[in-house]
């Protein structure tokens, strides 16, 4: 399921990063890479803010979408 999806305060573990090469370098660059952990702390008009790699990330709910947990 995407990260968009996830459910607040639980802990996910990546399965893969979708979308285009320059997309997942980016993501990949802010600590999200398959096998990794992510939570969602909030989540605010689809946007959700999450801790990855011990820190905090806000991204958008389309970025969220190509994170699939």
């Amino acid at each position: 399921m995407p990260l968009s999806m996830a459910e607040v305060g639980r802990m996910n573990q990546i399965r893969r990063i979708g979308g285009k090469e320059e997309t997942r370098r980016f993501l990949e660059s802010l600590g999200f890479v398959a096998g990794g952990y992510v939570t969602v702390v909030s989540q605010i008009n689809g946007n959700l803010i999450v801790n990855v790699k011990e820190s905090r990330v806000a991204i958008s709910k389309e970025m969220a979408n190509r994170i699939m947990v």
